[in-house]
């Protein structure tokens, strides 16, 4: 496979949905394919149409296009050695050529939020969701072709391969240049979906094929055979010039008045384009107000907008609540609480997306309970998993930053009953034994075999890094959030909004008990190293690993640290812990650190906090830095990270780590929604 281009290519609808490949027409992964459909968005997402197997003959010579991998390890068609170009912008587009001839074609998946009543009406029950996918074909050349293209289909969870038994059937029903596809497993009825053309011949011909291979899964120690059913063939003869095009979609739709054309495909590339356009205002330029500066590009530049695109393929809705939630990265993770909160900034206040930042914090707030925000929303009709100490602390961070941006104070009364939700479930306690120190005001938590801090990788019932007790970054985050009640409690007074004497009261109290928590996170001060212990242990033990959390500590709008310890901190995290591609999550010299993220699960998990780089945290390390060293040029160089983006990976996306020795190979998902996010909260426009 070394002269193979497995570098990556992500298109997304707004609801989960996703397609996705290599550059050289391989499938890698469990999670490659061009149409998985989020049944119930943005979870239960589906492979339904894997792929199209395409050849074309021409000059009396079949070619084939495509390029497989079997479980024996042999490549078979080799299309990829025909591949002439590709291209990811503005959709993925590979030209295939020889001699005088060459086919183009193009992928693009249309944003999938449609009003009532539209043309993806199901029958019997309309839908605001619409999940399709566009594929076009042009053919250059001298003298007639024929193209056929093959369907490779599948109905299967996206974490797990599809094996060919008995149980399971495929049915399909030919309409007018159209067919009905629905596969039933031991009885029961799978996703039903159609596959239409706007020219050709389609010939049922159903075979399996068998055990494909994956080889990123086999590095995963995951499974990494997939057999997939074959259900016919499509036959288009093409003049010089000719196009065609076809359309994948979830359900069995009415009856469409509308007919693929060539200019279907061009006007859905167009549609999405305006979208962003709308979304992102391309021409703004002006300066933001968060007083931070960095490394400077235009507002109109290509990769700008190819960043604020990336960003935008996070944003999905949730149906289960009804609201805007983001997918903390692909292929394989859904909707974080925490992860979106850190990404919110970048994702929706640098591009003023304001509305979208007011549903995010809307949808996690209403879902507050016990004084704890989601860390993760289940489907429809089950409770929230609320596994996290620092979701409540990150939303009022969040918070914070929304109303510095937009002034908007009203929204602030509105959310002020889970402010203080969250701040008497942290000061009188709640679940795992969340609960404040009535000695020092700090906060600290007791709870077995789980990890509900950001470092929350758990190997057979055992966290990794369960740092209990008193963890830096969390007192960080509740002197911060103290700052911020005072604060609003001051404002809220001024308005005519009730009880102004008791919110002046109460915030008088809060910024007595911030005096306090600041003067005790001195606790932490570690003054043999200069730097910041990790953790305060339930026994008062210290933990003087050196960890990216005394960064995040430096980062929060509300910091509790001198202008010199904060110097100290980033000069050590500067030479232990900075990597072109964000902040280690341990130490090199540590006897506990593991420099490569790779093996099968419990290796890769238990790497995960060891060593591992995270691309976010280098959004907390700027901030630090420009906080504390405002006159010095930034220590980082911004174009390792971007050349990663444009030409790396998956392009035109950041990958969520990368190993922490050098040469630092991108790792985990391909796309991460906070790893973006913090790039475009800190390249600046000009």
């Amino acid at each position: 496979m070394d002269d193979l281009d497995t570098r990556e290519w992500l298109l997304t609808n707004g609801l989960g949905s996703f397609a996705s490949g290599t550059v050289s027409d391989i499938r890698t992964r469990t999670y490659h394919g061009w149409l998985f459909a989020s049944t119930n968005p943005p979870s239960g997402r589906t492979l339904l149409l894997s792929h199209l197997e395409a050849s074309l003959e021409v000059s009396g010579k079949v070619v084939a296009l495509g390029t497989n991998i079997w479980g024996t390890g042999e490549i078979a068609p080799t299309g990829y050695k025909l591949l002439r170009s590709f291209d990811v912008n503005p959709v993925p587009k590979w030209i295939w050529g020889e001699g005088e001839w060459q086919l183009s074609r193009q992928l693009v998946m249309p944003y999938g939020v449609v009003e009532s009543g539209e043309e993806c009406e199901l029958q019997d029950q309309e839908s605001q969701f619409c999940h399709r996918l566009l594929i076009h074909y042009r053919y250059e050349g001298r003298e007639t072709a024929v193209l056929r293209l093959r369907l490779l289909i599948a109905d299967r969870d996206f974490h797990h391969q599809q094996t060919n038994s008995l149980d399971l059937q495929f049915s399909q029903v030919l309409g007018n240049k159209q067919i009905y596809l629905q596969a039933m497993n031991s009885g029961r009825f799978g996703t039903p979906w159609q596959l239409r053309w706007s020219q050709g011949e389609y010939q049922a011909n159903a075979v399996w094929y068998w055990r494909y291979g994956l080889p990123e899964e086999t590095q995963r120690g995951l499974g990494d055979r997939e057999d997939l059913h074959s259900p016919g063939y499509l036959t288009v003869t093409l003049q010089p010039g000719d196009t065609v095009t076809l359309e994948a979609r979830m359900g069995f739709p009415a009856e469409l008045t509308d007919s693929l054309t060539s200019d279907t495909f061009a006007e859905a590339v167009e549609a999405e384009q305006e979208r962003l356009s709308q979304v992102f205002g391309w021409e703004w330029g002006e300066d933001r107000s968060d007083g931070e500066e960095s490394f400077h590009i235009s507002s109109s530049s290509p990769l700008w907008q190819q960043l604020l695109k990336a960003g935008d393929q996070f944003i999905v809705y949730r149906d289960s609540i009804a609201g805007p939630t983001v997918i903390a990265g692909y292929h394989w993770f859904n909707d974080w609480g925490r992860d979106t909160l850190i990404a919110l900034p970048g994702l929706a206040l640098v591009p003023k997306r304001f509305e979208l930042a007011k549903g995010l914090l809307q949808t996690f707030g209403r879902y507050c309970r016990h004084g704890l925000i989601p860390n993760a929303f289940p489907d429809i009709d089950s409770e929230p998993y609320y596994n996290s100490i620092d979701a409540a602390l990150w939303w009022i961070e969040t918070l914070g930053l929304y109303l510095e941006a937009t002034q908007d104070w009203q929204f602030l009364a509105e959310q002020f009953p889970t402010v203080q939700q969250i701040y008497k479930a942290y000061f009188g306690g709640t679940r795992y034994n969340i609960q404040l120190d009535a000695t020092d005001g700090l906060i600290g938590w007791d709870a077995p075999n789980v990890a509900l801090t950001w470092m929350d990788a758990v190997v057979g019932g055992e966290p990794m890094t369960p740092r209990p007790g008193k963890a830096v970054e969390i007192n960080a985050l509740w002197y911060s959030a103290l700052c911020w009640l005072s604060q609003w409690a001051e404002r809220l007074s001024q308005m005519d909004l009730g009880d102004s004497v008791r919110l002046e009261k109460q915030g008088r109290r809060y910024a007595q008990q911030a005096q306090q928590v600041k003067a005790s996170l001195q606790k932490f001060w570690n003054p043999q190293l200069g730097y910041l212990y990790d953790t305060i242990d339930l026994d008062d033990r210290r933990n003087a690993q050196i960890r990216p959390n005394a960064i995040l500590a430096l980062s929060l709008h509300h910091c509790g640290f001198s202008q010199k310890q904060g110097q100290q901190i980033l000069d050590l995290a500067t030479y232990r812990l900075l990597t072109p591609y964000g902040l280690r999550s341990l130490d090199p010299a540590d006897p506990e650190y593991i420099g490569r993220y790779e093996g099968n699960p419990e290796k890769r998990d238990r790497a995960y906090h060891q060593g591992t780089v995270w691309t976010w945290l280098i959004g907390p390390f700027i901030r630090a830095w420009q906080r504390f060293y405002p006159e010095q040029p930034l220590p980082f160089d911004w174009q390792p990270l971007l050349d990663h983006f444009s030409s790396d990976a998956c392009l035109g996306s950041i990958s969520e780590i990368f190993d922490g020795d050098p040469p630092h190979r991108a790792r985990g998902a391909v796309a991460q929604a906070w790893s973006v996010a913090e790039v475009i909260r800190h390249l600046r426009t000009t």
